[in-house]
């Protein structure tokens, strides 16, 4: 009897260990089975990006001029082990800036490409903010060529209802092109366009419409320690500007799928939404950003007048105005990483 039951005791734990490893193979099998859903072939890579460094500052930027102030800066230092991975044709490079865990990518000209390449960003990997620098156009007197702005808020005014000749008055700001007609004022069939606001989706919360795009507040105040910082005022021994260039904070800016060089709009977008700069990407970053809650913020150099008395574009004027909002971002990234009380290496 003694013999029997103690045979029995070890067929129940040979039974249990039985099920026990079975249960360990299918929960094994299971994590195959979800790792070959994701059969992205950059899906390890991503996941070992995420593992040797981070929570990582997204640095973006849209122009080839931008990313070459921040190549001949020095001041990214790829990482030894995984220096980019390319996804969607995309190149996000791994390392530091000032030892800061950084990703920055190129997401292209225009809105649709910014918008699409921060949310790759977000998506793949761990990103606790994202830091968008670059060039604009001025459309306020004051900016002077190679000043730096630091948005607290940023519409799209690429976004218009085309109304009728003759139409009543909308509820939002209207362009009337009759009022720019030129050498004389005077109604137009082309009418006028009222400006819409956009649609921001985010987790959690009903759809929301808001024409002003706002940055992240705490990471604005953080920003608004940089306003002394030293800018460039030469880009080299044969273009340097008349005045020492200077960081303006809490403008308005205006983001559009246009290279605006026209005197007229550029006026009207000042006096009409009070808008310092214009470009084709900030507005799209910081929606995509404010979907994700992801803080952002945005540095945006002047490179032109928008269409103001100024008109030639220039290389040097381009690179000035890269190379000082690099600058401004470099800092910010500094930074915000001192004023992080939690920082994962």
């Amino acid at each position: 009897m003694i013999m029997g039951l103690n045979q029995r005791r070890r067929w129940v734990l040979d039974v249990k260990l039985v099920v026990m490893l079975g249960l360990g193979l299918l929960l094994a099998m299971a994590q195959h089975t979800v790792q070959l859903r994701s059969n992205h072939p950059m899906h390890g890579i991503v996941d070992r990006v995420n593992e040797i460094g981070g929570p990582y500052i997204g640095l973006v930027m849209a122009y080839p001029p931008e990313e070459s102030a921040l190549i001949t800066s020095r001041l990214f230092v790829h990482n030894s082990r995984i220096p980019f991975i390319d996804l969607a044709g995309r190149r996000f490079n791994v390392g530091k800036i000032k030892n800061v865990d950084v990703i920055y990518v190129m997401t292209g000209e225009q809105t649709v490409n910014a918008g699409i390449t921060v949310q790759i960003l977000l998506d793949a990997f761990d990103i606790r903010g994202v830091v968008h620098y670059g060039t604009a156009g001025s459309s306020n007197n004051s900016l002077s060529f190679g000043d730096v702005s630091v948005m607290k808020n940023v519409a799209f005014t690429g976004s218009w209802k085309w109304k009728a000749f003759k139409s009543e008055t909308g509820q939002l700001p209207e362009l009337d092109f009759g009022a720019f007609n030129f050498p004389v004022r005077g109604k137009n069939l082309l009418a006028k366009v009222e400006f819409t606001p956009s649609q921001l989706y985010s987790a959690g919360k009903p759809m929301e419409e808001l024409f002003w795009l706002p940055v992240d507040s705490e990471w604005f105040d953080i920003a608004t320690q940089l306003q002394d910082l030293e800018l460039r005022r030469c880009l080299n021994d044969t273009y340097c500007l008349p005045e020492t260039p200077k960081v303006i904070v809490g403008l308005r800016g205006s983001t559009a799928d246009i290279f605006l060089d026209n005197a007229a709009y550029r006026e009207f977008l000042f006096k009409q939404f009070n808008v310092s700069t214009v470009d084709e990407e900030s507005a799209a970053i910081v929606m995509a950003c404010l979907s994700n809650a992801v803080p952002s913020i945005v540095f945006r150099g002047v490179s032109d007048l928008g269409g103001g008395s100024d008109r030639l574009l220039s290389i040097s004027r381009i690179s000035l105005a890269s190379v000082n909002a690099l600058r401004v971002a470099a800092e910010f990234i500094a930074l915000i990483d001192k004023n992080n009380l939690v920082h994962d290496q």
